[in-house]
């Protein structure tokens, strides 16, 4: 598994050198873990989204060749991946809601909007939305959530790529819930 993430990150230097063999090796390597990711991602969604995760990986893999990003190493790939894979669902939702009338919406814990789902294409937006009042407040418990939530890393993987402690990363990520409940929920505590 470790050799398996040396030549990851190998790889990812080599495109980052302008190699451009290295991206068509990178992808068969990287392509189950990004599947993993958006199904996580896509999890959140009601049933019958019609935003299927191979779509959504394929969307990714032309967002992630287009970008200007040098990764640094594996743990920052995905970090990345997990970012883009957050924008499409949001832009995706968007494009959704404006096909809509009407309607206001609900407030959702952020529990229910990543782990059991909403109901309604609009939850991630407004998780989207919060996430950025979030990230205005404190980029670092902002950036927490996206890595273990939407990137689907464990907490010593986050902890590496925000370089701080897995101690630190719980108390953080209990300080950042709390806040995203508190902001989905109204302001009710």
């Amino acid at each position: 598994m470790n050799s398996d993430r040396q030549h990851v990150t190998q790889l990812l230097q080599k495109w980052g050198s302008g190699d451009k063999e290295a991206i068509d090796q990178l992808m068969p390597i990287v392509y189950d873990q990004l599947h993993k990711l958006a199904l996580n991602c896509l999890r959140s969604e009601r049933r019958e989204h019609t935003l299927r995760a191979t779509a959504l990986v394929h969307e990714a893999y032309l967002r992630l060749v287009e970008s200007d990003v040098t990764f640094q190493d594996r743990v920052h790939f995905y970090a990345v991946s997990a970012r883009i894979l957050r924008r499409i669902l949001v832009d995706y939702a968007r494009s959704q809601n404006r096909q809509k009338r009407g309607g206001e919406f609900d407030k959702i814990p952020l529990d229910d909007a990543v782990l059991v789902g909403p109901q309604a294409d609009h939850g991630i937006v407004e998780l989207d939305e919060a996430m950025q009042r979030l990230a205005a407040q404190d980029r670092r418990k902002s950036d927490l959530i996206e890595l273990l939530f939407f990137g689907g890393l464990t907490y010593d993987e986050a902890a590496e790529a925000l370089k701080i402690s897995p101690a630190t990363v719980h108390r953080e990520l209990t300080l950042a819930k709390a806040w995203l409940h508190r902001e989905l929920s109204g302001g009710a505590a």
